[in-house]
């Protein structure tokens, strides 16, 4: 599974209508886009997604957020996915980031940083089963 991740453009990049230029991004680092689709996540999906940071003092407002309007998920495929998607889309916080990266270019605070990435090949399995089933993903022939 190390060659696989999952990554959300978040309500605020949808919104701010930066998903053709994330979308770019993702082809222009060299990932191909097994699956992908348009959704609002429910407040139930939010926090089911986000069960982990459940005991965290930002979990409602991380969970009112993601549910706040529509967003991209999507399984991306690359050689050693994880690692590389997280240093594409950068630090969570955007003013920690590095240039160039999404969350430097398109982030707007450390809660609104326009995309989410698996950060570990076990979670990344666990959040792709989570929003899409086997016949969703492109298989490679």
């Amino acid at each position: 599974m190390n060659n696989i991740t999952f990554a959300i453009i978040k309500p605020d990049a949808v919104k701010n209508r930066n998903t053709g230029k994330i979308y770019d991004r993702i082809i222009s680092a060299g990932f191909e886009i097994k699956s992908a689709k348009l959704l609002r996540m429910t407040q139930s999906q939010a926090e089911g997604f986000y069960a982990v940071h459940k005991e965290r003092p930002f979990f409602g407002e991380l969970t009112e957020f993601m549910s706040s309007g529509p967003c991209m998920v999507l399984a991306l495929q690359k050689e050693n996915a994880v690692e590389e998607w997280r240093k594409t889309i950068g630090a969570t916080n955007p003013e920690e980031a590095e240039n160039g990266t999404i969350r430097k270019d398109f982030a707007t605070n450390i809660q609104e940083n326009a995309v989410h990435g698996s950060d570990s090949d076990e979670n990344a399995k666990k959040e792709i089963g989570f929003f899409f089933s086997d016949s969703e993903l492109i298989a490679n022939n």
